[in-house]
């Protein structure tokens, strides 16, 4: 796993940016999986700006989403969907028809999943996977659990996930309790995988995940198995392994 350490949280969007952008730029219809959450917001932004600059051109690229709350409709402005279309999509020039996020609305999570499988194999599998690190380790939404989850999947939320997403919704009782998401198995075959991750509040869980043991009651520490995996840390991230090396 490569590590860069960031001084800030502006300098950690750039890193990740830049990183994304050199793919596009390599392979201008590559397959970019995409997460949600307050963290990427900045590499996006990064990402925006390279595009106005005319330095990236996303009209080849095409998406793929880490997971999509079940239940939420893509006009609800809690779902995936609609948070990739203000942050990403709606400021770039990818087609509509390039992007996908699961269907929280499917009822039936066998069908949904296998549908979702099935067109990451279409695609020829997955280039690059952008990822956020939750507060117990979960990556999507695979939450902590006794073995590693290999493909799409329902999951019901964790309690401490549910507390630490509320903030965006009414009330508690609003957030939804399952989500579709990628498993750790199709995260895992992304020929690259980029984390990032920042604040002091993820020092613990960044110290557990990425120089402790692999376990799945951590999920992200399977990453440390990955053949071309990098890790995008600022400063207060970092703050609990001081005495290893960063680029």
């Amino acid at each position: 796993m490569k590590i860069y350490k960031a001084k800030d949280y502006q300098e950690m969007s750039r890193i990740a940016a830049n990183i994304i952008a050199a793919q596009v730029i390599l392979k201008p219809d590559c397959v970019l999986g995409l997460a949600t959450g307050s963290t990427p917001i900045g590499t996006y932004d990064r990402l925006t700006e390279l595009y106005e600059s005319k330095d990236l051109d996303f009209s080849q690229v095409k998406t793929v989403n880490l997971d999509e709350y079940k239940g939420l409709n893509h006009a609800n402005d809690q779902s995936y969907y609609y948070f990739m279309h203000k942050n990403l999509f709606d400021r770039v020039n990818i087609k509509e028809e390039n992007t996908n996020v699961p269907n929280g609305m499917e009822p039936d999570a066998a069908k949904e999943c296998a549908r979702y499988e099935e067109l990451i194999r279409s695609l020829g599998g997955i280039d690059l996977q952008l990822l956020g690190l939750g507060h117990n380790g979960h990556i999507g939404f695979n939450e902590p659990c006794d073995i590693f989850e290999k493909e799409t999947h329902c999951v019901d939320l964790t309690e401490s996930t549910i507390e630490a997403n509320k903030r965006f919704f009414a009330c508690a009782d609003d957030v939804p309790r399952q989500a579709y998401t990628m498993g750790i198995g199709t995260i895992m075959a992304a020929k690259k995988v980029l984390l990032v991750a920042n604040g002091e509040a993820k020092a613990d869980i960044v110290a557990k995940a990425f120089f402790g043991e692999i376990t799945p009651q951590v999920p992200a520490s399977i990453l440390q198995l990955h053949k071309d995996a990098i890790l995008v840390c600022d400063e207060a991230a970092l703050s609990k392994r001081g005495s290893v090396r960063f680029s």
